[in-house]
């Protein structure tokens, strides 16, 4: 079993918009900020996130990765491929304790990390596989599979299709260029038979940070 951390309060200044915050988090505000804290403590030191990083942690990292949730289903099994850190998939576990949510991370170091983050967070509904996306494709399929700064579309799609069942979707957190990656993805696509791809442009705080959630069906 992972050790539990400690949870610090959170610094004044880090959370940007707490009413705002509290209304895209729902349930999952008050883990969510201790999310934050735990990353704040350990995450430069455990090489989780950069020192850059550190002012825009709340903004950039945790509450951005809220923006997965309005695509996400009403019920069942969500993987987040190459978690890290745990982004989306804590953020994801935190706000939608109804769903399964499983975080596939090859790193030992970091698999240790989000065990240690469920078990301090009491986030029951969380299971770790540890590995590469490729090594559970025979195993697991799931309702919907999360990356975020993973690969490119036309990859990221080769490396996580086998996980999505029929019915399900891939659900991309993508930068300025998610669409010209849908077009370069176009033939994987295809061969894929994947349905109408969405790219939503959301903007949580309306402060004109843009993140693009790229949906990418499987047909039934």
């Amino acid at each position: 079993m992972s050790d539990a951390l400690r949870v610090l309060p959170l610094p004044d200044g880090v959370e940007t918009s707490p009413e705002r915050s509290a209304e895209i988090l729902g349930v999952g505000y008050d883990a969510c900020r201790s999310f934050a804290s735990l990353l704040l403590t350990h995450g430069e030191e455990r090489g989780l996130i950069g020192p850059r990083e550190i002012e825009r942690l709340w903004t950039r990292h945790v509450l951005n990765s809220a923006a997965v949730l309005p695509s996400l289903p009403e019920s069942g099994t969500v993987a987040d491929v190459g978690s890290g850190a745990g982004l989306p998939g804590i953020v994801i576990a935190a706000c939608r304790p109804d769903l399964e949510v499983h975080l596939i991370e090859p790193m030992d170091r970091r698999v240790q990390w989000l065990g240690s983050v469920a078990e301090t967070l009491g986030l029951s509904n969380v299971s770790i596989l540890r590995g590469q996306a490729q090594e559970f494709h025979d195993a697991w399929d799931f309702d919907a599979v999360t990356a975020r700064a993973v690969a490119a579309l036309d990859k990221l799609v080769r490396i996580t299709w086998p996980l999505v069942r029929p019915g399900g979707c891939l659900v991309a957190m993508k930068g300025a260029r998610a669409h010209q990656e849908v077009d370069a993805a176009a033939g994987v696509l295809r061969k894929a038979r994947a349905g109408e791809v969405r790219v939503q442009e959301m903007d949580l705080l309306g402060d004109g940070d843009v993140t693009r959630i790229v949906t990418v069906p499987r047909r039934a």
